[in-house]
């Protein structure tokens, strides 16, 4: 009785140690995009609204890729912290023995590096806009073709097959866990990295509206943010999702069609 004991308070221990250690890098990495976007809202405050391509150095591209790292952080860790819990649990249950710790921080690892990736093509991406000069000074495209595309591919992929499996995957982590179990810490950075890998099939299009709504705009990253939150986590976050993606394509539709009614005759 002694021993389960103190294996359980050990468990509610390491339990704290986590969800403290993932709310603390969200809370950082969404000061960080707070403040971040203040100060570029400042700077952009006396700028034209047609802006010139940006002289992209290395340092330059550097610095917009933390920013993306970051941001991914911010929007992705607290819909994955059940499943980083989970994790500790059954590794406790099923490896007696072990670095608890280092194994759950390759996990979580994993499951950012995967985003990490998206990152750097998010980055690529925002490049190539900007070379066409399609950015605004908010990062939003200025081709009202173009957000209304990304909102209608964004709403039609909320249904499509592969959309759905990997958000079953991301909602139902217990049976993904358990049959896709690996040991050892090898073994924990590779189920974390196959996570992120489902969460990346599930939100990446959702990633893309950045482009449409500003990736400078709090108010719509915080948006996505609690979207892909209720999807992933709410009981009913499958229809939500759906009904969603109607939505979003439907939106696309009008926003195309408004575009068109300024073409000339």
């Amino acid at each position: 009785m002694i021993g389960v004991t103190l294996i359980e308070g050990a468990f509610r221990r390491s339990r704290v140690v986590i969800v403290g250690a993932i709310s603390a890098v969200v809370v950082l990495a969404w000061a960080y995009l707070f403040l971040g976007a203040g100060m570029s809202m400042h700077d952009m405050a006396d700028m034209p609204m047609e802006r010139q391509p940006t002289v992209w150095t290395p340092a330059y591209f550097a610095v917009v890729l933390i920013m993306w790292v970051v941001m991914m952080a911010a929007m992705m860790l607290p819909s994955a912290a059940p499943m980083i819990l989970l994790y500790n649990k059954i590794a406790r249950n099923r490896e007696p023995e072990g670095d608890y710790a280092r194994r759950v921080g390759l996990f979580g690892l994993g499951y950012i590096l995967v985003w990490s990736a998206f990152s750097v093509m998010a980055v690529v991406l925002q490049f190539g806009l900007d070379q066409a000069n399609l950015l605004s000074p908010m990062m939003n495209t200025t081709s009202i073709w173009l957000a209304g595309a990304v909102l209608v591919v964004a709403g039609i992929y909320q249904w499509t097959p592969l959309k759905q499996a990997c958000l079953r995957q991301c909602r139902s982590p217990l049976e993904v866990l358990i049959a896709e179990w690996r040991d050892g810490e090898k073994g924990a950075l590779l189920m974390g990295l196959r996570h992120g890998a489902y969460c990346l099939g599930c939100c990446w299009v959702l990633m893309l509206l950045l482009f449409v709504g500003g990736v400078m705009n709090m108010v719509w990253i915080v948006a996505i943010s609690v979207f892909i939150a209720i999807e992933k986590l709410a009981p009913a976050g499958h229809w939500i999702g759906k009904a969603a993606g109607v939505a979003m394509a439907m939106w696309g539709f009008v926003t195309i069609g408004w575009s068109m009614s300024f073409l000339p005759a």
